[in-house]
């Protein structure tokens, strides 16, 4: 199948390029494909002519991790309206041979609103590569859009947000993410730690939060993880994260009642968990949690061999006293007490937590106390308008506070095989703090 491309240069000079070479291209087709690159002229996007004529309006075009993001892809989207037959195309970047994916229809109605969503698995794919990815419908189609393999073990790195709720509009989320994506344009993919939204069942925060990085997230794929705002509905009551399971096709646990609600992948040297602290929001709903969790996270650990293994959960392992309420102690909070020790057996190598919206490194800790040979702790910050100003009274395992008042955040992770570097910025990409870990 013939591919051909119009490339923009210096936002000026137009090349059009077909694998066959130029000679294949006469008068009539070069003016044709001229015309196509004019029309992207602004967006520095590569288009294939291919069969399609017409352009795919489609939004919240994303990239979710798999198991492994050396060899396989998810890729989601919406649509206005119902797609008759849409499938994903996807290439190595400057090569003619295109593979098809077909799409599955995963249209959902949540807030009384039909989202029209379509989810497509890409396998196969060569590790270490640079592909390129766009959808198609009929004879209408979007740009080529970048799709990059990770390494099996080099270096990576990856981007992790705190939470991101916001009280109003999602411009704060939108500043913070936006800036770090810029800053760092080669990121594998990128983490949020829980409660992406203030309210779960709202529509429109669903829409704003997607909309504010949507020309980043086809570009780089999203590993989420469930807060306990994502189980709220308009009227603050608990019920299942429906909008979050629905929007996020994220890897299969194996576990009917409580699918994808926590999973892992792989990128380079790393195993990666990702799990969930919503028992108590969600217990009605799927009982036994922690304890089908607990043997879960056992038996995926055991079986990687990566030399790295982080976990992601969104409520934090340690219990702060707060101003205001001298009762409350100093101490750790269910969730440390129930999995720390599950951390240390299973050999973690770095936790990073969300939910109370400040920075803190602690250090690494074992047997409830400061260990170098224990696991490293980070509760993450904030990156969304939300803020507990003066509310936490500094635990004696802080190891490093966020300057206050507490302003937004983001870290990034660079993972080889050998360190692991974790540096924490300002929104303005200000570096505050960095741990670096070593195997030996």
């Amino acid at each position: 199948m013939q591919k051909a491309f119009v490339y923009v240069i210096n936002k000026k000079i137009l090349i059009v390029v077909s694998i066959y070479g130029v000679r294949s291209l006469n008068r009539r087709n070069f003016f044709k494909f001229a015309a196509i690159g004019v029309a992207t002229l602004f967006t520095g996007c590569k288009l294939s002519t291919n069969t399609a004529e017409k352009s795919l309006e489609i939004k919240f075009l994303r990239q979710i991790v798999t198991k492994d993001l050396s060899t396989a892809r998810c890729i989601m989207w919406q649509s206005d309206m119902p797609l008759k037959n849409p499938i994903v195309e996807v290439s190595l970047a400057n090569g003619d041979e295109i593979n098809t994916f077909p799409a599955k229809e995963s249209t959902f109605t949540d807030d009384a609103k039909k989202n029209f969503q379509y989810t497509a698995q890409i396998e196969n794919l060569l590790p270490n590569k640079l592909y390129e990815y766009r959808v198609v419908d009929g004879d209408a189609a979007t740009a080529w859009y970048e799709l990059k393999s990770s390494f099996k073990y080099k270096k990576f790195t990856a981007i992790i947000f705190p939470d991101s709720q916001c009280g109003g509009k999602y411009d704060t989320w939108g500043g913070v993410a936006c800036g770090a994506f810029e800053r760092n344009p080669n990121a594998n993919f990128f983490v949020n730690v829980g409660d992406l939204v203030d309210n779960g069942e709202d529509r429109a925060q669903w829409e704003d939060w997607l909309s504010r990085i949507e020309r980043h997230l086809p570009l780089i794929p999203f590993a989420p993880v469930l807060g306990n705002h994502e189980t709220y509905t308009r009227e603050w009551t608990f019920r299942p994260p429906i909008s979050f399971l629905n929007y996020f096709a994220t890897p299969d646990n194996g576990l009917e009642n409580f699918s994808r609600r926590f999973y892992s992948f792989d990128c380079g040297a790393a195993h990666f968990v990702v799990l969930d602290s919503q028992w108590d929001e969600l217990e009605h709903f799927a009982p036994n949690l922690i304890e089908t969790q607990k043997n879960w996270l056992r038996e995926d650990l055991k079986a990687s061999d990566k030399p790295w293994k982080i976990v992601f959960i969104h409520k934090d392992v340690l219990q702060y006293r707060i101003n205001g309420k001298p009762n409350r102690e100093e101490g750790f909070s269910d969730v440390g007490k129930i999995f720390m020790p599950e951390f240390e057996n299973l050999g973690v190598d770095v936790v990073f937590s969300a939910h109370l919206h400040t920075y803190r490194n602690r250090g690494r800790i074992k047997n409830f106390q400061h260990d170098e040979t224990g696991p490293l702790y980070i509760l993450t910050g904030v990156s969304g308008n939300v803020r507990y100003g003066g509310l936490w009274i500094d635990h004696k395992l802080d190891k490093f506070v966020a300057p206050q008042p507490e302003t937004n955040n983001y870290l990034t992770i660079d993972v080889g095989d050998k360190t692991l570097t974790i540096k924490c910025f300002l929104a303005n990409g200000r570096l505050i703090d960095e741990t670096i870990l070593n195997k030996i």
